[in-house]
Order: C-alpha cells, then structure tokens, then sequence
C-alpha cells in the first residue's frame, strides 16, 4: 500500500480538498514541477533560443531562418534520443518500481550540462566545427544532452503521480502539479535583469542553479516503492522484447493505441509550437526581447490557469472532452500565429498557446491511467512518451527543413513551418474522436 498517499478528508465549503495539495509529498512532488519547468522556459523556450538567433541570425534575414533551423534540428535530436530510451524507462519503472532513484540521476546529468553550456558559450574557442564554431557547437551538443535528460526525468516523474494522489484525487493533482510548475517561469526569469543585454548564455549556469535546488524537495520527501520481481535482474536492453509484446497488446486496448496516435499528431504540433516560439516571434512579428519576455509572462499565466482550470473540467466532463478542448485552442493558435501581421495577434495566439501548454498533460496523463490497466500502466506512460517523441522528431524535423529549403524567401518559410503545424493538430483530432472512452464513476 502507498505510503504517500495524502488522506482527502478536509474540504473546503466549495468541496476543494486543499489540505491535499500541501501535504508534504504532493507539495515535493509539484515543486518538481516548478524545477524543471524552469529549465523548459529558460532553456528550450527562452534563452537558448536568443542564444542561437544571436549567435547565428543577426547576419541577415536568410540567416534568421537558419537559426531556426539550428533550433529545430537540436530539439528533434534530443527527441531522437528519447524515442530510443523512453520504451524502456516504462519497462524499469513496471520492474523495479523505482521512479524517484532515476529522476535523481537524470536531473544531475541536466544540471551538469547545463552548468557546462553556460562555460563553454562565455569561453569562446577558436575553430570551426561542421562549419560553426567550436564553442556553439558544444552548446548545441550540450543542449541536446540536456534535454534528453530533463525529458527523460519526466517520464518517471509522471508514473509517481499515482503514488501521491488516490483514484479521486488524482486530476486534481496533476492539475496543482502543473500549475505550481508553471509559477516555475517566474522563477526562472528572475535572472533575466543579470544578463546584461545580449549575453543571453549568461542565463545557462543560473537555470541550473535553480533546477537543482527546487528539486531537492523531492529528492528528501518523496518515496520510492521498489518491487521484487523475478525479473529485475534482467538486462535493460531485454525491456524491447516487452515492449514489442506490449504494442500487440494494443489491439486489446484499442482505446489506449487510438489516443497514443492523437496525442502523437497534438503533442507534435504544440510541442514544436512553443520550441519555435521565440524566434518565430521575433524575427517574423517583429518582437523585442523584452516584448517576448513579456508576452511569455502573460502566456505562463494562462498556463497556470488553464492547468488548474482543466483539472477539474476533466473531472466534471470527463478526461476525452477535456483533450478535445486543448486540441481546438490549439488549432486556434496556430491559426493566429501563422496569420499575424500585427503584435496584437500574436499576443493572442501566446495567450492560447499558454492555455494548451498548460491543460495538456493535465487532461492527457489523467486520460492515459484511465484508458490503460494498473499493472501496465509503466509500459503504457513509456509507449505514450514513445509517441510523443516520435512526434518531437518528426515536427521540429519538418519545420527545420522547411525553413531550410524555404529560407531565401524569408518570411515565408516561418510561417510555412507554422502552418504544417495546423494539419497536425487536425489529424490529431479526427484521430482523437473515434476513441471509445467510458468516464469512470463521478469522483466525490
């Protein structure tokens, strides 16, 4: 029996269980949020990013849409790693039960490449390397590492939201678990001020600083469940073979393979969306720096709401409708964002791509325990990390290469890229419609 499960038994006039989120292990587990959401903001939405457009794009418009290309390509790399990894991480998880023992470890390795980042853009080597610099190709590399790690955390950090709610807790909590998470983007955009104009890198080595120390929480006062089975002494790579046999079990759990391809084409698009989001912003809608900054700090604000928020549409209209709802903001958005031709579209469209961050693990994580069987649902969490891997490839994939190929005709190419984004997003839904989803008895 868990041992951190918090009893849900003091309720607020309004039904709210609040003493449930403030228990030690929720509130450790949620401040894990807040750590690696601080380095999703700074690192892949923010900073890198500045980093690379100041780095490569200042040269000329055609560059601007190289840069892009940069960052697409090095999200779709750590991607690429993670399709590999993320089937067997489920495995371990259903073995051995450990989940806190590998989030430790992931989360050093992110630190350490992220503190190294931070050292190798203020060195500045010498040389070229597969014709850019040396000290930008370390980065790059490095923020390939870093992002497999921190991505790869997350899968077993997900798995222990079982261990820290009950049956009829459990949206609630992943909803304050995200919505502490994005409070994380506050967090980490105090070191904004020490940056000192464009020495963006000067951002690397403080996220770290901040990853590791709101992650100890977690660290100290969660627990692991280890299992004992007879098979956990196997080797980890013999996990594929279970892997294998779990993918034809999807065809007794049609439900489950329905929604793993949805999700595969919503993850893609909003995924790739946000990646993307902070160049497209300033070199296709003409934003400042700090005009990003800002249109970020509105758009977490709507995360923090509409994670919260959904948590309890998916208990009250049931985990299925809930996903449908992110899925058409999102379409929404990105139609905005590929038709700005003025700032105050695009505020808009961040203002919705907020909504959809925010809202879609809450209402997809909630949907995926409800679709899959207890005894599965490590392998399960792994194959729909599988899916939304693939789809972290495929989508920064396309949109780097069209941006690539479209760059001499400037403009264009961005809004192109964004624009493959919306026919995801569609197939996403249609996909998403024929999933049979019965909602389990009302939670009190």
């Amino acid at each position: 029996m868990p041992t951190t499960q918090p009893a849900p038994n003091r309720r607020s006039k309004a039904g709210i269980p609040w003493p449930v989120f403030f228990s030690l292990p929720v509130f450790s587990w949620a401040l894990y949020d807040f750590a690696n959401t601080i380095f999703s903001s700074n690192m892949i939405t923010i900073f890198f990013p500045f980093y690379l457009e100041e780095a490569i794009g200042g040269r000329s418009e055609e560059m601007q849409q190289i840069a892009g290309t940069y960052l697409a390509y090095a999200n779709a790399a750590a991607g690429f790693f993670l399709v590999l990894f993320s089937p067997l991480f489920g495995v371990q998880i259903d073995r051995t039960g450990r989940k806190k023992w590998y989030i430790i470890r992931f989360t050093a390795v992110t630190v350490i490449c992220t503190l190294l980042m931070g050292a190798a853009a203020s060195a500045q080597l010498p040389g070229t390397m597969l014709g850019v610099p040396v000290s930008l190709a370390i980065v790059i590399f490095l923020f390939v590492l870093a992002k497999f790690f921190y991505s790869s955390s997350l899968i077993f950090y997900d798995a222990m939201l079982p261990s820290v709610s009950t049956p009829k807790t459990l949206p609630l909590v992943s909803g304050f678990g995200v919505a502490v998470g994005y409070i994380g983007t506050l967090a980490g955009l105090t070191v904004y001020p020490f940056i000192g104009g464009e020495n963006f890198h000067h951002a690397f080595i403080p996220t770290a600083i901040l990853l590791a120390v709101f992650s100890l929480p977690l660290f100290f006062f969660t627990k692991d469940e280890p299992k004992k089975r007879e098979d956990s002494g196997k080797n980890l790579f013999s996990g594929y073979r279970e892997i294998i046999l779990t993918f034809r079990d999807l065809k007794n759990y049609k439900p489950a393979f329905l929604f793993m391809i949805a999700y595969f084409f919503i993850n893609d698009a909003l995924a790739t969306a946000i990646a993307m989001m902070a160049i497209y912003a300033k070199t296709i809608v003409g934003f400042s720096n700090s005009q990003f900054i800002l249109l970020y700090l509105v758009s977490t604000v709507a995360s923090i709401g509409g994670s919260f928020l959904f948590g309890f549409i998916a208990k009250a209209a049931g985990a299925k409708n809930a996903v449908t709802a992110v899925a058409c903001i999102l379409l929404g958005a990105l139609v905005i964002a590929v038709s700005a031709t003025e700032q105050w579209m695009f505020w808009a469209a961040g203002s919705l791509f907020g909504i959809a961050l925010g809202a879609v693990w809450v209402t997809s994580r909630t949907l995926i325990i409800e679709l899959t069987p207890e005894g599965k649902r490590g392998q399960f969490f792994g194959l729909f990390a599988f899916s939304g891997k693939v789809s972290s490839v495929i989508g920064p994939a396309i949109y780097g290469t069209i941006t690539l190929v479209l760059a001499p005709y400037g403009d264009i190419a961005s809004r192109a890229a964004l624009g493959s984004l919306i026919i995801m997003t569609i197939a996403g839904l249609i996909v998403h419609q024929k999933v049979v989803y019965s909602p389990p008895a009302r939670r009190d």
